[in-house]
């Protein structure tokens, strides 16, 4: 479970998705999503993969267009952006995909400039490498900085691409699967660092996995997904406690103890 508890604006909705659907062809992915995250709040998107979740942060991020259905983000429908209001929106949204995205041919300190580079016309360098500074101190790979991506461990890439996301101060944090292929101390560190970004940098996050341990560890709610719909939402213990035939499919999938 979490080791603290974070302070949580319940009445302060940062995402609202309502009756969602998303279809590729004849393939429905998402059928009727609701959702609500909190300032504050981590919520788990957890579920098999293939169910639609990774699908659902890409329509939030605005990577992806629904087919019906409203996501609100920040007090703005992301669908109804112009280009330059969602560029914008998206300095508000972190994204930390899967696999880090680092550039290969960028030191670990110039990967996570490049942001500020972009954003950021009018920071100087000393600025720019202060941020750098206190972003690798936060993911514990000050070390680093210096070292080229090729050189880092899977779980240190993960690290980094966290502290690429947070170098902009986003107010929302999207994961995509941050265990993914890691081994399971490594996995602890990574969900022991989503903890810390909430409780740092009082990030509002949605979490996209299929892995029972982070879920339990890293989310205030969460919400399971099965073949494109939530079956069920609530705190783990919760949503855990029934003896409900699809829940205890996902939970006898994972190990957890």
């Amino acid at each position: 479970m979490k080791t603290f508890t974070p302070e949580i604006d319940w009445n302060n909705v940062v995402i609202s998705i309502k009756d969602l659907y998303k279809s590729f062809g004849n393939n429905h992915v998402l059928r009727g999503v609701d959702l609500e995250l909190h300032k504050g709040e981590n919520i788990v998107v957890l579920g098999r993969s293939g169910t639609g979740k990774s699908v659902l942060i890409k329509i939030i991020s605005g990577l992806l267009k629904q087919d019906a259905g409203t996501v609100n983000v920040l007090g703005q429908e992301v669908a109804e952006l112009s280009p330059a209001d969602l560029r914008a929106l998206r300095l508000k949204v972190g994204f930390c995909f899967q696999h880090g995205a680092l550039y290969d041919s960028m030191t670990v300190g110039e990967n996570l400039s490049f942001p500020l580079q972009r954003n950021e016309p009018k920071m100087t360098a000393a600025q720019r490498e202060k941020l750098v500074d206190i972003v690798l101190e936060a993911v514990g790979l000050s070390h680093t900085v210096n070292q080229m991506p090729a050189e880092l461990s899977g779980g240190q890439r993960k690290r980094i691409g966290i502290g690429r996301t947070l170098i902009l101060r986003p107010e929302i944090m999207l994961y995509d699967e941050p265990t993914a292929g890691l081994d399971p101390i490594t996995c602890t560190e990574i969900n022991n660092l989503i903890n810390e970004v909430q409780r740092r940098f009082n990030t509002s996050s949605i979490i996209i996995t299929h892995d029972l341990t982070c879920a339990k560890v890293t989310g205030d709610n969460i919400a399971v997904m099965k073949e494109g719909q939530f079956i069920k939402q609530g705190k783990f213990d919760e949503v855990f406690a029934e003896n409900d035939e699809l829940i205890k499919e996902f939970y006898d999938y994972n190990f957890i103890q």
